[in-house]
């Protein structure tokens, strides 16, 4: 098993994850440490989490972990669905959903009726790719009903990639620079 990291905190904190496939950017533990501080102390894990462009699944398993009632894990790749299920059992969280397919194309489908809108999601594209604009289209879309109103969306990109200041009902909160990673905090307004 490739070393994926680790969960930091909660209830399945020290559990050792597997890595995506070859290609994806594994979430650092500094990263995610200041991801979820944040996330916490604005109160975005007491409802459902979404994360987009999945990889091994790292961002939504320490938002299980740390209390997210459930999260929903979007990749488009076998290989690294996979890997979340995987990674899932090994963590003995419960509440994560995968779903394998596009995210534009997931995004572009109205949620399923019975589902609660999503208090937080990471998004985080593949660098050089330029699909944060068109996920912060669709997730500022109050139309589409994706996010509650509280919601936080953070954008993980390129530190030199400046995503729009607004979208939507999305506006540009802070950002936040690790090396060549830049997480860019949204809220709702």
């Amino acid at each position: 098993m490739a070393d994926g990291g680790r969960v930091i905190a909660g209830r399945a904190r020290g559990i050792r994850l597997e890595s995506a496939p070859e290609g994806t950017r594994p979430l650092t533990n500094r990263v995610k440490e200041a991801l979820f501080a944040a996330l916490e102390a604005g109160g975005a894990l007491d409802g459902p989490f979404l994360d987009l462009f999945a990889g091994s699944g790292a961002a939504g398993i320490e938002a299980l972990s740390r209390g997210a009632p459930s999260a929903t894990f979007v990749e488009r790749e076998g290989k690294a669905c996979a890997v979340i299920g995987a990674n899932l059992r090994r963590a003995r969280l419960e509440g994560g959903q995968v779903v394998r397919a596009d995210v534009i194309a997931f995004l572009a489908t109205p949620p399923a009726v019975d589902r609660h809108p999503y208090r937080a999601c990471l998004a985080d594209p593949p660098y050089r790719a330029a699909l944060m604009d068109r996920v912060l289209e669709s997730l500022g879309d109050p139309a589409r009903g994706w996010l509650a109103a509280d919601a936080v969306v953070v954008a993980r990109h390129f530190w030199r990639d400046q995503p729009p200041p607004a979208v939507g009902t999305l506006q540009l909160e802070r950002q936040r620079r690790f090396g060549e990673t830049m997480l860019s905090f949204y809220t709702g307004r």
